[in-house]
């Protein structure tokens, strides 16, 4: 197993500033009322600091960035 990160938005505390999605594009989408939907996949290593600062910019506190283990398959490959 390897461990690696995964973003989490906190329902209640988010109020949709949508700072997220404009500095994680890649991974963060709006929906139409500007809410954050996340994508379930864990973040790639080159996009781990412009995560980091995703969570450290969100005014609410609401999204965050959790340990994951991701399970290898027989190539070396993250499933």
């Amino acid at each position: 197993m390897n461990r690696t990160r995964r973003l989490v938005v906190d329902p209640i505390r988010c109020d949709a500033h949508g700072i997220c999605a404009e500095l994680l594009p890649e991974l963060i989408q709006l929906d139409d009322w500007g809410y954050p939907m996340v994508s379930e996949q864990p973040v790639p290593h080159h996009l781990e600091a412009h995560a980091r600062r995703a969570v450290a910019a969100c005014p609410t506190l609401a999204l965050l960035a959790t340990e994951v283990e991701v399970a290898r398959t027989a190539g070396g490959r993250a499933r």
